[in-house]
């Protein structure tokens, strides 16, 4: 029985003879370059082992990453949307600035053109009731302000002061059908009296006859006539003309061409006779009058 089970060395001296080997070829790793092509064939049978041995260490490095770098990026894209969102409400301003400016300009182009002293207001409030195109702006008496003078956009005639209070002023404009304005065709010089409709695209001129000189597309602009308008102002220009045989006077009508619709900055014009310091209130040069 001792024979058929005996197989071998004992395992304390098979670990003997491993740990000799092994103290062996560290010895002559060391000192020799004996064992290097037996190191190079042996790591080629290793390698598969150790890149088994350290996948799991690698997905689980891979796995952290992949979820840091999601986590990045979506507080990256948080950051971006909050900062993509400010600048599109900074152009939205700029844009609106933008447009503010060009009207502006028009405008100050506009006075250039006049020749006569004018004082930019904005509109603060309208009253567009079916009988009364009435809008109030921020200028006032205190800035000699004063009824009657006339109000204009960057187009033409917007209408006239019809009250001025000490910080704001009421304008009724050429639409209103209580108010009239003299004018004259640009082409031939025809004069007549533009109307206000009740409708902010539409003029009336009921004192031509049937027979008068003016058609469509003919330019209106203030005659002068009654001193409150400047001479040479556009107002209106003709759309339709219409002959009634059966009675005196044609049906005329025109388009305002200022925007009375859109139109946020409007002029207030005094005439070369009339010239008020603008920089300085009422109530300061009244006091220094004094």
């Amino acid at each position: 029985m001792k024979l058929l089970f005996a197989t071998g060395p004992s395992i304390n001296t098979r670990f003997l003879i491993v740990v000799l080997l092994s103290v062996f070829f560290l010895v002559t790793e060391q000192y020799s370059d004996k064992l290097k092509p037996l190191r190079h064939i042996l790591s080629v049978f290793v390698y598969p082992i150790q890149y088994i041995v350290d996948a799991p260490t690698r997905l689980f490095n891979n796995v952290i990453n992949s979820v840091e770098g999601y986590e990045q990026l979506l507080s990256e894209n948080k950051v971006l949307k909050q900062q993509q969102l400010i600048n599109s409400a900074r152009l939205l301003k700029f844009s609106a600035l933008e447009k503010e400016n060009i009207r502006l300009r028009s405008l100050l182009d506009s006075s250039f053109k006049l020749g006569e002293q004018v004082l930019i207001a904005e509109l603060l409030s309208v009253n567009l009731a079916p009988y009364e195109h009435v809008v109030v702006v921020n200028k006032g008496s205190r800035f000699g302000v004063h009824v009657g003078q006339p109000v204009l956009d960057a187009n033409g005639i917007v209408g006239q002061v019809l009250k001025a209070l000490p910080l704001s002023s009421e304008i009724i404009l050429i639409t209103d059908p209580n108010h009239a304005i003299p004018v004259q065709v640009n082409r031939n010089g025809l004069h007549t009296i533009a109307i206000g409709s009740g409708q902010l695209n539409k003029l009336n001129l009921p004192f031509l006859p049937n027979n008068a000189d003016i058609v469509p597309g003919d330019l209106l602009i203030t005659s002068g006539l009654g001193g409150i308008f400047p001479q040479g102002y556009p107002v209106a220009v003709v759309e339709s003309f219409v002959e009634q045989p059966d009675k005196p006077f044609a049906v005329i009508q025109a388009r305002p061409t200022a925007a009375l619709n859109t139109s946020r900055e409007l002029l207030i014009v005094w005439s070369n006779s009339q010239v008020i310091p603008l920089n300085n209130p009422l109530s300061e040069q009244v006091h220094g009058q004094d």
